[in-house]
């Protein structure tokens, strides 16, 4: 069997919304590879409550390198 690749996800903007990506990627993976298949997966998740706050004060260069940082760490 090779390896599979490992997905990177930003997660955070609702926890809601990251579970819901998770369990979508998840599932594509167990149907594609069966058995008890699941994607190589790591996430980093914001506290959405810091994310609108840098929106609503208009912070939008500040939140852009937030999540540059997240992606380039993934």
């Amino acid at each position: 069997m090779s390896e599979q690749a490992l997905i990177g996800l930003i997660g955070g903007m609702s926890w809601e919304s990251s579970a819901q990506y998770y369990r979508l990627i998840n599932e594509a993976v167990r149907a594609r590879l069966g058995g008890v298949a699941s994607a190589r997966t790591l996430m980093w998740s914001f506290d959405f409550a810091e994310i609108e706050a840098l929106q609503h004060a208009g912070r939008w260069p500040e939140l852009s390198r937030r999540l540059a940082d997240a992606a380039r760490a993934l």
